[in-house]
C-alpha cells in the first residue's frame, strides 16, 4: 500500500477529536511512507489529515476542481496539487492515483465518494481495500445500517466484507495492508432478477 486516497470533511466537526484523529491519521500515514491524495483543501478534516502528514515529511497530492481553487480553500503548501474540471473528474483522478481508500467523517461528499468507491468494488472494478476510520463512533450508524442491508438480503456478505472498519488508524492500516478482495464473479445472478 504505496499511496491511500483519504475522503473527509472540509468541516471540524463538532468535538476537537475529529480534528486530532485527522491530523494524527495524517501524520501516522507519513510515518509509514503512505502518500496521501485528498480533496486538496486546507480547511476542516482535509487540512488536518494533509497538514499532519506534511509535518512529518509525507508526501500530499491534492485534487481539487478549478471552481473550488478560485474559492481560496486549496492548499498552498501541498506536494502537488492537481486541478481538474469537475467533481467527476476529481474522483475518476483521485481513483487513478491510489491503492487504498479511508473514509474520516464528512457529509454528503465524503459519503459520496466512499460509496462510488464501494460500489466499483463490488462491480470488480478494483479491488482496492476501503475502510471507515470510526472516529468517536461517527460511523456506528453507517455500519449498522450496512449489516441491516446484508440481513435484509439487499448486499450480499461477500460484498459485506470488502468494508474495513476501525476506530484506531494503525489498526485500520493493518486491516487494509492484509486486505484480500473477494472473487466475487457475477455479482448479479439470473436467481437475482
Amino acid at each position: 500500500m504505496k499511496r491511500v486516497v483519504i475522503f473527509c470533511g472540509s468541516g471540524s466537526g463538532t468535538d476537537e477529536i475529529f480534528y486530532r484523529e485527522a491530523t494524527l491519521a495524517g501524520a501516522t500515514l507519513a510515518r509509514q511512507g503512505i502518500e496521501i491524495v485528498y480533496g486538496g483543501a486546507k480547511v476542516g478534516l482535509m487540512g488536518a489529515v494533509a497538514d499532519g502528514a506534511l509535518r512529518q515529511g509525507g508526501k500530499v497530492t491534492g485534487v481539487i476542481p478549478y471552481f473550488l481553487q478560485s474559492k481560496e480553500i486549496a492548499h498552498t503548501g501541498l506536494t502537488e496539487l492537481i486541478l481538474v474540471e469537475s467533481m467527476h473528474e476529481r474522483k475518476t483522478k483521485m481513483n487513478e492515483l491510489c491503492d487504498a481508500v479511508i473514509a474520516l467523517p464528512g457529509g454528503y461528499g465524503t459519503m459520496e465518494e466512499f460509496f462510488e468507491m464501494l460500489t466499483w468494488a463490488q462491480l470488480g472494478l478494483h479491488q482496492k481495500p476501503i475502510a471507515l476510520l470510526n472516529i468517536a463512533h461517527y460511523y456506528d450508524p453507517l455500519i449498522t445500517l450496512v449489516n441491516t442491508m446484508t440481513a435484509k438480503g439487499f448486499l450480499k456478505s461477500i460484498h459485506r466484507e470488502m468494508l474495513l472498519y476501525s476506530d484506531r488508524i494503525d489498526d485500520l492500516l493493518g486491516k487494509m495492508k492484509n486486505y484480500k478482495a473477494p472473487d466475487t464473479g457475477k455479482w448479479i445472478s439470473k436467481e437475482d432478477t
